[in-house]
Parts: structure tokens; sequence; C-alpha cells
């Protein structure tokens, strides 16, 4: 079994997080968003914008798997920005295909979790496409289904699902508990 650990993002990390990035939303949204666009993505360019969310002081923690700890997923994690399902908010949330199913999503969301309780923060959530095949991962997780929205991305039209956690300890521990 390959062991997986979470950690505090560092600015060296920026590389492999965009590189994350990039691979599952191609894996993710083929079919979903159109090709042209997934195809045009850009590590460099995603590493550069997740360098200032780390230096932002935002809530970003890598799982890293292997010696040296290879960046294998990521989360990252902030109060909300305006009144909205909870007062905690996961933005994202990507792991390597190679390495779903692992746990490695679940540990790093108890990371943000926990880190969000830290800033004072008793609920949590965050969206998902609804055509996302891993949407169902966030209700597996103690996740409830709270809304759907409309949103137009990479010029498609889409609707989004929001899960939220309330309390937010249920984003660490089991719902079958």
């Amino acid at each position: 079994m390959t062991a997986i650990s979470v950690r505090r993002a560092q600015l060296t990390d920026a590389p492999a997080i965009g590189a994350v990035h990039v691979a599952a939303w191609r894996n993710a949204y083929a079919g979903i968003l159109p090709a042209d666009y997934l195809a045009h993505l850009d590590p460099a360019r995603e590493a550069a914008g997740y360098a200032a969310t780390i230096r932002s002081g935002e809530g970003v923690f890598v799982a890293t798997s292997g010696t040296p700890g290879r960046v294998i997923g990521f989360t990252t994690a902030r109060k909300a920005r305006r009144d909205t399902l909870a007062d905690g908010e996961i933005q994202t949330l990507y792991v390597h295909d190679d390495f779903r199913d692992l746990g490695a999503g679940r540990k790093l969301l108890a990371h943000a979790g926990a880190w969000l309780k830290a800033m004072g923060c008793e609920t949590a959530f965050l969206w998902v496409l609804r055509d996302n095949p891993s949407r169902f991962f966030y209700a597996h997780i103690g996740g409830q289904q709270s809304r759907e929205s409309s949103i137009h991305w990479a010029g498609t039209a889409l609707i989004q699902t929001a899960y939220v956690w309330d309390p937010i300890d249920r984003l660490w521990t089991d719902p079958a508990d």
C-alpha cells in the first residue's frame, strides 16, 4: 500500500500543484468542457496562481507519496467570501488519477477542515460540477447536497452542486460513526 502524507503547501510545491490541477481537469472534465480548452490548460499558469494563493496565507495542503514526497494531490480552503452556504469554503480538491481511492482526498479534506475550524469556521461547503464523476465522493464522506446553480465556463453552460458539512467536524469524521 502506498503511504500518503499531507502537509501545508510551500511555494516550491506550486509547479507540482499546477501539474496535478491540469492532469485532474483533463481527466475529470473530458466530455464536459471543450477539448480545445482542456488541451490549452497551462501547468505554469496554474502554478503561478497557486503560488499566489500559498503566499496569501489561505489553507493550501498537499498530499505526497514516495521519497522524496511527490505531490499527488492538493486542496485549497478559505473563509467564505460572501454570505453563502457556510462560513468556510473548500475551493479545490484534486488528486492525481494514479492515486485515487487510496485515501488522499479524505486526508486532504480533513486537513482543510481542521484549518478552517482553527480559523473560526463552524461549517464548510464546496461546489462541484454536477457532471463530475467524483461528485459522489463528497456525499460519501458526509457532505449534504444543498443547492444547484448554473455557471458558464469555457463558453459552456454547466450546473454545479453545493455540498455542505454542518458541523465542520464532519469533514474528518466517518459519517458511518
